[in-house]
């Protein structure tokens, strides 16, 4: 599989990796991730992130890695455990970091991520926003230089908030997640272009925006629920068509679009079965996207550049489109 240099961290990762949210016991039993994370590193796999914040990802992880003869790369991050969490606490974050290790198998981690950096409502991370300033980096640092972990990252959802973050230089990777995909694409804006500044390391996480660009659901478009707008309504028909015409699969589209951008170094995949690893891994290897084919997507990109007010992130709601009540209390 294509590797590639993940900015200045100089890992050479495959350009597509395995994100650890979907191995979870809820959507997996044991042994089928396993397999699916065997299967992939047999494939040439050589990428999984996961974070205390999914599941019990971790746990699985560390027993589907158990028996690996070559250690993947791997990422996780810190938020979310133990219970309260105090994100400006030493000592709980080394308790997570702590647990971390132990349900991984592992003494060292490649990369350890501050989850949600920019979302002071979930994680209070800064004493110093401006600045970029607080506890969790003083203590990164500290585990950088100790040899625990590699290098630093960022992982978080939004568009702009991410980017002031990445100018501070003090981040070696980020994961951008839900804003680079077919349809959004506000991490081009400034999240990307910035992280190539600093020559960080870039991931994408969520190609399919969760399960959004999994497959074509006709059944949402055509008897829309009242979040979905209507632009968005008319550009997703507009895409669905294009499926059709250009033979190519929905999932397989989105893939290989976001693959198609050298600027990103690896896309993280949601598969949980040998089957999902198997059919990511061969779209992959399809390489990247025409010309022509990008040009198209660009034109329906462009009839809705940002996100309409309430829309979820992960658009996973377009499985069960009438089921979602809107956005939560304004604050």
């Amino acid at each position: 599989m294509e590797k590639s240099i993940l900015g200045r961290t100089g890992l050479e990762v495959t350009r597509l990796g395995m994100g650890g949210a979907f191995v979870v016991s809820r959507f997996a039993e044991k042994e089928d991730a396993r397999d699916a994370v065997h299967r992939a590193v047999a494939l040439g796999v050589n990428y999984v992130d996961t974070a205390p914040g999914y599941s019990n990802s971790e746990e699985v992880l560390g027993f589907c890695m158990e028996d690996l003869a070559e250690p993947m790369i791997l990422s996780t991050k810190f938020g979310g455990r133990p219970q309260p969490f105090e994100p400006q606490s030493r000592d709980c974050l080394m308790q997570s970091l702590e647990e971390s290790l132990r349900l991984l198998g592992r003494d060292y981690i490649d990369m350890l991520i501050v989850h949600e950096p920019e979302r002071p409502g979930m994680y209070d991370w800064w004493t110093n926003w401006e600045d970029v300033e607080g506890p969790v980096l003083e203590l990164l640092g500290e585990l950088k230089d100790q040899g625990v972990i590699g290098h630093i990252g960022l992982g978080g959802t939004t568009a702009y908030e991410m980017a002031h973050l990445i100018r501070s230089g003090k981040f070696d990777v980020v994961l951008t997640a839900f804003n680079y995909s077919i349809l959004w694409r506000e991490a081009a804006i400034e999240v990307i272009p910035e992280a190539k500044k600093q020559s960080m390391g870039i991931i994408v996480g969520s190609p399919l925006q969760q399960g959004g660009l999994a497959r074509c659901y006709h059944e949402a478009v055509n008897d829309p629920p009242g979040w979905l707008s209507k632009p968005r309504v008319e550009q997703l028909k507009k895409l669905y068509a294009f499926v059709d015409e250009c033979g190519i699969s929905l999932p397989e589209l989105a893939l290989r679009w976001v693959l198609s951008n050298r600027d990103v170094h690896t896309t993280l995949m949601g598969a949980r079965s040998v089957e999902e690893v198997e059919l990511n891994v061969a779209a992959a290897e399809q390489g990247a996207l025409s010309d022509d084919i990008l040009q198209r997507l660009d034109e329906i990109a462009a009839e809705v550049p940002f996100r309409p007010y309430g829309e979820p992130f992960g658009m996973m709601k377009l499985q069960d489109p009438h089921a979602y009540k809107g956005p939560g209390r304004a604050s």
